[in-house]
């Protein structure tokens, strides 16, 4: 794999980064080949429990690089995005948004700023934590270009769709600060502890059973997908077939003191 993306594992966390600094981790042809197929590759590894997604400072992303797509040919800027492996015959994505289906946890560590194709990406994540130096734009209308990596939904998701709107239509920032108050990021920590605070969460959910964590997410995902009504419906069927025959009680008893005493010292 080439110095566009790159991947550090270590103790079970993977690492993923986007590597193009200079120009603002731009999302180049190159990436937007690299980056589905390192998550596909990851997710498919025995030895990752938790990845995350991050960008070289001084950016997450500034989202496609617009001088790689104003020098294509009409259509070339794409030409990527033709691979059958990525569209139809019908011409529909074969996946939705930036990234492709995956099982295991993925964080976004938003480092710096994350704009319109940046910033899809990162709301493809399963959630953000963000530097204090993270700022986030959709510009995708003053480029004169509309979103296609589930932006309209995922962002109307997280902050609400009149806040959603505001962003897109006028093309502005909002910085750390107003993305945690809109609950775009789960928290806003200084940017050198970025990394650490996202293994940290990494290493907490790696400490749970993993068949009980990616169910977890398949299930919000399933929820996400319907109505409220349908949503119970949902969670109530895969509840009863995870619990199958039943539950093993000395299995829930060996792990309850572990929690109790967990929960203990965090409440300290």
């Amino acid at each position: 794999m080439a110095d566009e993306v790159l991947i550090e594992i270590e103790n079970r966390v993977a690492t993923i980064t986007l590597n193009r600094p200079s120009q603002r981790n731009a999302l180049n042809s190159a990436i937007r080949k690299q980056l589905p197929k390192a998550i596909t590759a990851l997710d498919a590894d025995d030895s990752v429990d938790v990845m995350i997604l991050t960008g070289a400072d001084p950016a997450f992303s500034a989202g496609v690089d617009l001088k790689e797509f104003g020098a294509a040919k009409p259509g070339a800027a794409f030409a990527d995005l033709s691979d059958p492996s990525v569209r139809r015959d019908d011409g529909r994505m074969r996946y939705r948004g930036a990234l492709p289906p995956r099982e295991k946890l993925l964080i976004g560590a938003v480092n710096g700023v994350a704009v319109t194709g940046g910033f899809e990406i990162a709301l493809n994540c399963d959630f953000l934590i963000a530097s204090d130096r993270a700022r986030f734009a959709d510009t995708h209308a003053r480029v004169g270009v509309m979103p296609g990596w589930g932006l309209t939904v995922l962002l109307a998701s997280r902050i609400g769709v009149t806040r959603a709107r505001q962003m897109s239509v006028t093309g502005n920032y909002i910085d750390a600060a107003m993305a945690l108050d809109w609950g775009l990021v789960n928290e806003v920590v200084a940017h050198d502890d970025l990394l650490n605070r996202c293994r940290e969460i990494a290493n907490d959910s790696i400490s749970i059973d993993q068949r009980a964590v990616r169910r977890m997410l398949k299930t919000y995902a399933e929820v996400s997908d319907t109505t409220v009504a349908e949503g119970w419906a949902l969670e109530d069927a895969a509840s009863l077939a995870w619990q199958g025959s039943g539950y093993d009680p000395a299995e829930i008893e060996a792990k309850r003191q572990g929690i109790v005493d967990r929960g203990r010292n965090q409440l300290a």
